[in-house]
């Protein structure tokens, strides 16, 4: 432009604008208006009236200033409502207004502190819910949780399933066969507010809870530690592994083609191949964080919560609203349960007697039953009319089979008769061994419209004494030993004096 109207001076537009390499037309602009576009452009003004002129500084702003937590939605509806007139459409200006009011007047807002971590300082552990994920066992929904362990610093994790709550139990078990499988400990062990470790609803043993945890650490050199309740990214580290996890879980499924497992044994080897392949890829990382690791102590912590209980004249013993049958000898003792999630280990004073799988019982009234039919099975051969009423008859049938005999026998059968028949098929699983294969003969029968016939059941799984081979054992007279044991030493004896 400069060179334009140097030219101007002493030649004419076209000639001035040719010289400087301008077309006529933009000569002839420039002579009547030398400014550059972008001093000509006035402010860009609304091409649409404000549809909030009257009702943002009004109406809106005190809404804000009273309850800064206010969603954009819902004060838009508050307005809509007010004046219906204004119409959805403002939505995306109200919200874009909002924010902007926010940014220059709102209250001030969470900062989060990106941390450096240390190797070996920190552990996190925590626990999730599986229950989405629709895992089965055996075709009967599996409802269970995930005690999840992971070192902050290389991103080790551990994840152990369990069968009931948040408790003590769960996460004492999954942590040390974290830190037992790590072959080390952090300095620091932090949660959540866990019930387990911090608090419990009965308040007589919320202290003893808390003592119970502090010692756990203790025994491992940890000091515990957790995050303020309800701020969950203080928990971060662990929190966000926890949408991983699930999500790796669920892909796992769906390569997997079923949710159905035939044991929980099998459920458990399963997320433990998916959490070592997850570690397989850290193995570097994890390789350095062991070294900073605390020494583990000579031994593990008790992980299991001991009770003292008494076996009823019922033969068994109730704990935590579960009823759970024990042979009958144990009528009157005291036994020792160590409790833990999934069993309960069972000492008659010092003697380690059985494990029983662990039952659940839910709400007041609720009561569940851990039955096995070998416990009562004597009992109940001398009283079979007792199993129509008895309080745990569903959950004393070993296998499907015999529910369905008692239910057919019940429907065809006179009920002394019926019972007869059923607790007969349960003594003879009891005494020949042949539950899985009794089961299958009543399932044939079942499916033809019969009832499997007792003498048919003794004859496959019972046979007569009387046709088994007779077998004759000679036993050695023990004379011929003597004989031997002196021929023996005469020969010695003749071969030193040659």
């Amino acid at each position: 432009m400069r060179l334009f109207m140097t030219y101007r001076a002493t030649a004419p537009v076209p000639v001035a604008a040719a010289r400087a390499g301008f077309s006529p037309a933009t000569g002839y602009r420039i002579e009547q208006d030398p400014r550059p576009p972008s001093e000509k452009r006035g402010p860009r003004g609304r091409r649409r009236p404000d549809p909030l002129t009257e009702v943002f500084d009004a109406e809106v702003v005190p809404m804000l200033k009273a309850s800064p937590g206010l969603r954009p939605v819902a004060v838009l509806e508050e307005l809509l409502r007010r004046h219906p007139d204004l119409g959805a459409g403002i939505r995306r200006t109200l919200e874009r207004r909002i924010r902007q009011w926010r940014a220059l007047h709102g209250p001030e807002r969470e900062v989060i502190f990106r941390q450096v971590h240390e190797p070996g300082r920190l552990g996190l552990s925590d626990f999730t819910d599986l229950g989405h994920l629709g895992v089965t066992v055996a075709g009967v929904p599996l409802p269970h949780r995930l005690y999840h362990f992971r070192l902050a610093f290389s991103g080790f994790e551990h994840a152990h399933v369990v069968l009931g709550g948040e408790s003590f139990v769960a996460l004492a078990a999954g942590l040390q066969d974290a830190l037992w499988a790590l072959g080390g400990a952090p300095r620091e062990h932090r949660s959540d507010s866990l019930s387990a470790a911090f608090r419990n609803l009965a308040p007589e043993v919320d202290e003893d809870w808390t003592v119970r945890y502090a010692t756990l650490c203790d025994h491992y050199g940890m000091a515990a530690s957790r995050n303020n309740r309800g701020v969950a990214h203080e928990n971060g580290a662990i929190e966000a592994a926890h949408g991983h996890l699930k999500r790796a879980l669920e892909d796992a499924l769906l390569l997997r083609g079923s949710r159905d497992f035939d044991t929980l044994a099998d459920y458990r080897g399963f997320v433990d191949a998916l959490v070592g392949r997850r570690n397989a890829r850290n193995r570097r990382r994890i390789d350095a964080e062991r070294a900073a690791l605390q020494p583990l102590p000579k031994r593990r912590a008790e992980d299991g919560e001991e009770v003292m209980v008494t076996v009823t004249s019922s033969g068994g013993f109730m704990l935590r609203r579960v009823f759970y049958s024990v042979p009958s000898r144990f009528i009157g003792h005291r036994l020792r349960v160590r409790l833990h999630d999934d069993r309960l280990e069972i000492f008659l004073g010092g003697t380690h007697v059985m494990t029983l799988p662990r039952g659940r019982g839910y709400g007041d009234r609720r009561r569940a039953h851990v039955v096995d039919y070998r416990h009562v099975i004597h009992a109940l051969r001398a009283k079979p009319m007792a199993l129509p009423g008895l309080v745990y008859r569903d959950q004393l049938f070993p296998r499907d089979a015999y529910r369905r005999l008692y239910d057919a026998a019940m429907a065809a059968l006179p009920a002394k008769a019926a019972c007869r028949l059923v607790v007969d098929a349960l003594a003879l699983a009891h005494d020949r061994g042949c539950e899985a294969d009794l089961a299958a003969l009543i399932d044939a029968s079942l499916d033809e419209g019969i009832l499997p016939e007792r003498d048919a059941m003794h004859a496959r799984f019972a046979p007569d004494p009387g046709i088994l081979p007779r077998v004759t054992v000679s036993l050695t007279p023990l004379s011929l030993y003597d004989a031997l044991t002196a021929s023996t030493a005469s020969e010695l004896a003749g071969g030193e004096a040659a």
